[in-house]
């Protein structure tokens, strides 16, 4: 085209967004606030500080921040296949889980596959999947807050490549058994990629979830998915990684983001591992304060599915959820709303879980 074609060119011509990316949701992050007396819960982050170990890796390596950091993260990796039972070569990682599942979404589906997951579950699912052109398929949960297996089962078809299984589920805090996990397996087509997503596998109490490593070695289909953005308290750095058969791993490792995990992260992950004691030590007061908050609401009426996150979901309509995000708002507490479904509250240290009791007192079930 000459230049006096393009000058005559109609004004209202102009680059356009694909209509897979103008249609989708946004992702609504956690509200934020400076304020000096915020309770901030909307984001499920650890309310520690991250582990001191981390803190000194972090400042050992930021005089190399003018170096790319370790594209393959073979340091990182190789400590996770130690702390997992794995080979390095059955690890990929990526800037938080959710990185990590992008590269798996973009890894098996073309566009017009489908993948099925819960809903309510974690918000970006859609968002990815649909980003890369594929068809989401959300089941609604079950009475109990829970995974509904049987209509996840009965909902594949032949464009089926990736299920979604979050557990324990956010926002909801349910978990899935391991003996379900393990019928739902056997009735599946094995070309099926299964992930079974663990970010909150650090706060669920022992056996209430599956044993999902142990899935993985006997399912080649099964993919799990965990970060280090929640119990180990490194969310502002961005680091996940999933446990998958070598050549699943080895894809999602060449489809993803060149050097998206920092070399800050990488190293502030390995000592996480390495202080893994201490971070135990930081959930086990979560799980008694959830269990503190969880009792306290059911004797003043609350009915809710026993969490085993670090959050605590109340089922509302959106007139009880408007009523309790004005009073939450009101006291300085930032919790998050889903409309039509409820609303989700982080668990975190007891003066800020006193305010949310006494605003959900306040507020009757």
């Amino acid at each position: 085209m000459t230049l006096t074609q393009l000058q005559s060119a109609p004004a209202a011509a102009r680059p356009t967004l694909r209509d897979a990316v103008t249609g989708l949701p946004s992702y609504v992050p956690g509200r934020r606030s400076a304020g000096m007396d915020i309770a901030a819960l909307a984001s499920n982050e650890s309310h520690y500080e991250p582990l001191p170990a981390a803190i000194a890796a972090v400042a050992g390596a930021a005089g190399a921040m003018n170096r790319y950091p370790d594209m393959a993260a073979v340091e990182l990796r190789e400590r996770l296949a130690r702390h997992l039972g794995v080979t390095a070569g059955e690890i990929a990682v990526g800037p938080g889980s959710v990185g990590v599942l992008q590269q798996i979404i973009t890894g098996l589906c073309d566009a017009g596959d489908e993948v099925i997951f819960a809903w309510r579950s974690f918000e970006a699912y859609p968002i990815l999947v649909e980003l890369a052109g594929a068809r989401p398929v959300r089941i609604p949960l079950d009475h109990l807050e829970g995974h509904d297996l049987d209509a996840m089962a009965a909902a594949v078809t032949d464009r089926t490549k990736v299920i979604l299984l979050c557990t324990p589920n956010n926002p909801t805090g349910v978990p899935i058994s391991h003996d379900r996990i393990e019928a739902f397996l056997r009735s599946v087509r094995p070309d099926i990629l299964v992930v079974i997503d663990e970010a909150y596998v650090e706060y669920a109490e022992a056996g209430s979830g599956p044993d999902s490593l142990a899935l993985y070695r006997e399912y080649p289909n099964v993919c799990v998915l965990r970060t280090f953005s929640k119990a180990y308290g490194l969310a502002g750095l961005r680091v996940g990684y999933a446990v998958a058969a070598p050549e699943i791993a080895e894809g999602l490792r060449r489809t993803a983001l060149p050097f998206a995990v920092s070399a800050l992260a990488q190293k502030a992950a390995i000592a996480s591992l390495d202080a893994g004691e201490e971070m135990e030590a930081r959930v086990a007061v979560v799980k008694q304060e959830r269990a503190r908050m969880s009792r306290e609401l059911a004797a003043r009426g609350w009915k809710l599915e026993p969490s085993q996150g670090n959050f605590l979901w109340i089922r509302a309509d959106d007139g009880l959820r408007t009523r309790l995000m004005e009073a939450f708002d009101g006291a300085g507490i930032m919790v998050r709303a889903y409309q039509g479904d409820g609303v989700r509250i982080t668990v975190a240290d007891a003066a800020a879980n006193d305010r949310v009791l006494r605003i959900l007192a306040a507020h009757g079930a």
